[in-house]
């Protein structure tokens, strides 16, 4: 396992879902993570607990990707508190399903509001801590349905698509400053959005899986720690695909 002892990151939509997963693992791995969350504060403070739990350590940090002002307030809060910031997952994510046909445009305009204007935000505000100290790595979560056509996700796809394509670009130019920046894509999961599923669908999917089965927070939570790592030091700008074969 990584030692992250001594850093801190932070791990945005970690109330719930593959957040929590991810932001346990970085804190058993020893770094002090700040649980980011926009309402479902109930839900962070669980992960929290978990986190205490485990023998880690941490701090709840509200914040709505959505808005400049509540993401340099995270990004000044977690400055004035830590001095900066070594890590940064890039978690928070929403879900509109409709046929393209029927999708309202607000449905669309807000999920690429918060699966991708919210990381473009999250990374400039956190980033301008890492370069005060010329390193840091971040891992923007994205999804296999930004590499294969996923009917009902126009705008979820669209989303997750530019998030990889973006992520890339960030990476060039954060790179001279010691700040690597990689993207994780998982498939179907147990935890999180795919989790809402109805069973007999999932069931179906896992069928065609070529691992013949669902992933977990925990296979992603590792893909995710080897990429924040000073085992991933010369691997920037990439996107490391976690889905037991779906893309194939």
């Amino acid at each position: 396992m990584p030692d992250f002892k001594g850093q801190t990151a932070v791990v945005t939509g970690a109330s719930r879902g593959l957040g929590r997963s991810l932001a346990l693992a970085l804190a058993k791995a020893g770094a002090f993570v700040y649980v980011g969350f926009h309402v479902q504060e109930a839900q962070a403070r669980k992960t929290l607990e978990e986190i205490t739990a485990a023998g880690g350590q941490g701090a709840l940090l509200r914040l709505d990707v959505r808005r400049v002002e509540d993401v340099d307030s995270a990004a000044q809060k977690v400055f004035a508190e830590r001095g900066g910031v070594d890590l940064l997952v890039n978690n928070a994510g929403v879900l509109r399903d409709s046929p393209f046909t029927h999708m309202e445009p607000k449905d669309f305009a807000d999920v690429l509001s918060v699966n991708l204007t919210g990381v473009f935000l999250c990374c400039q505000a956190f980033s301008s801590l890492m370069m005060k100290r010329r390193r840091g790595a971040i891992v923007n979560v994205a999804s296999v349905a930004g590499l294969r056509a996923s009917p009902g996700q126009a705008n979820y796809s669209a989303s997750k698509g530019g998030l990889v394509a973006m992520g890339r670009t960030i990476a060039a130019e954060l790179a001279p400053f010691g700040i690597r920046v990689n993207s994780v894509v998982p498939g179907l999961l147990t935890t999180g959005m795919a989790g809402r599923l109805d069973h007999r669908a999932l069931e179906k999917k896992q069928e065609s899986l070529p691992l013949r089965r669902l992933g977990t927070g925990e296979d992603v939570a590792a893909a995710v720690m080897f990429l924040l790592s000073d085992a991933a030091a010369y691997i920037t700008g990439q996107a490391l695909v976690v889905d037991g074969g779906l893309s194939l």
